[in-house]
């Protein structure tokens, strides 16, 4: 049986994920974030303080680009960060008032990008595939963390 690589949910959803950077990031651009900033953002939303390493483990990535992203963050004026009372070594990151004032905006803007990708889908069936991505992330999470030394 022939099967065709480009038909495959990887690939799909794959292709599904780019379009979704693209479209956030084209629309998230005036407003001064970027769509590689959000695990940060929603981490740190509502006056939420945070650690790197806190941010890192939540954003699921390394320890190095995400002290680069909280350096361009701060550079941005979106972040700011303040001595840890419980660490000296380590700082507190927090929103700025100005990133804290724009983040409602940014949110509906996702919403509503997310709205026009789904246009023609019933609420059941968005439902439907919320259910089966996070259970599709959730097997993955588990094949790439028992193939870590």
């Amino acid at each position: 049986m022939s099967e065709d690589v480009l038909s495959t949910p990887g690939h799909l959803i794959s292709l599904a994920a780019r379009g979704f950077a693209r479209l956030s990031e084209s629309r998230l651009k005036p407003l001064g974030f970027g769509v590689g900033q959000l695990p940060v953002l929603v981490a740190l939303k509502n006056g939420k303080a945070s650690t790197q390493r806190d941010l890192a483990r939540f954003a699921k990535v390394e320890q190095p680009p995400m002290a680069q992203m909280l350096a361009r963050m701060e550079r941005d004026g979106l972040i700011e960060r303040t001595p840890d009372p419980a660490d000296g070594r380590s700082s507190r990151i927090m929103l700025t008032e100005a990133a804290q004032e724009r983040m409602p905006e940014a949110i509906e803007t996702l919403f509503q990008g997310n709205r026009e990708a789904l246009n023609g889908f019933s609420h059941a069936e968005t439902e439907q595939l919320v259910a089966l991505l996070t259970r599709l992330i959730a097997n993955l999470d588990k094949i790439t963390s028992a193939d870590l030394p």
